[in-house]
């Protein structure tokens, strides 16, 4: 069923749409990730210029991470105090990010940006969570019966001034590096149209020392508020929120985050994240490749922004 997006102009299947927002949503209940940085390049491939899918999946992103955080809520896996501190860095990155792209939009080059944000982010990230989730698998094997866990290390972290006691985290450490880390995902979902779970929860996990079960609720109570920002000022200054894309996005995510939350609690941590970490090498392959391949029209290139 073939259905036409006014802002986007292109006409896409509505149950293909319907599907790729409930795989998304699956993810941010597995996970604890906006699911923006599949979803984004996902819509690229199937032909929705970058501009609309940054704006419009940052919408999406609104209802299946508030979907998944009501599941949270019920087990008492939030953090408020830690999500408030990441919150306010996230609304000031949020802010900065919408900037640069309004800037970059002027000068034609945001959809260039946009894709090679992509390509490095992923590369980088997909690359890291491999390396470490493989290595936990391995000590996980090795530990059976083995010594006792060490106690986490005191690192520079713990040294920084403005400290603050987080409760439900059973943390006392300085609120410097939650708001670096909200300002830094803030300026990504604007630019990049993702949650910026993929960086905040491996930054909550190894930089914060927070608990991995509160890890996933915090960080996507957090996205919820910094991509609903980031939404409102790309609807308000460039125009590029698409409606109908959104909608069907948004009823498959609401449903997929719902079934991610029970699957997520019946797998193993370490075997999450090695599922998770291939998915985000294989996207940003086919991203690379898409950007160093020549297109199969050459005149594709200059039509998509004249008139």
């Amino acid at each position: 069923m073939q259905i036409y997006l006014p802002i986007a102009e292109v006409s896409v299947n509505a149950f293909l749409l319907l599907g790729l927002g409930g795989m998304v949503g699956i993810l941010s209940g597995m996970f604890g990730v906006g699911g923006g940085f599949l979803m984004t390049p996902l819509l690229f491939f199937i032909g929705i210029p970058p501009a609309v899918a940054v704006a419009t999946e940052a919408n999406q992103i609104v209802a299946s991470s508030f979907s998944g955080v009501l599941a949270h809520f019920r087990r008492k896996t939030v953090d408020l105090k830690m999500g408030t501190v990441l919150l306010v860095g996230g609304l000031t990155g949020a802010a900065l990010g919408v900037v640069v792209f309004n800037y970059l939009k002027s000068l034609g080059q945001v959809d260039l940006l946009v894709k090679l944000c992509y390509v490095v982010f992923l590369g980088i990230i997909g690359s890291l969570m491999f390396v470490e989730s493989v290595n936990a698998i391995r000590k996980a094997r090795g530990a059976a019966g083995g010594a006792p866990a060490k106690r986490r290390q005191r690192t520079w972290v713990h040294a920084l001034p403005m400290k603050m006691r987080f409760r439900t985290s059973g943390l006392y450490i300085s609120v410097i590096p939650p708001l670096i880390v909200g300002v830094l995902v803030g300026i990504l979902s604007a630019i990049m149209g993702v949650g910026g779970g993929f960086i905040m929860v491996p930054a909550m996990i190894y930089l914060l020392g927070m608990p991995t079960k509160v890890v996933v609720g915090t960080s996507l109570f957090q996205i919820i508020f910094v991509t609903g920002f980031t939404t409102m000022l790309h609807a308000t200054t460039n125009y590029t929120v698409d409606v109908v894309l959104a909608v069907l996005l948004l009823v498959g995510g609401v449903i997929g985050a719902q079934i991610g939350t029970r699957i997520g609690v019946k797998m193993k941590a370490e075997q999450l994240r090695v599922l998770l970490a291939m998915m985000v090498l294989v996207v940003c392959g086919k991203l690379a490749l898409d950007l160093l391949l020549q297109p199969s029209e050459l005149y594709s290139l200059g039509a998509a922004g004249g008139h």
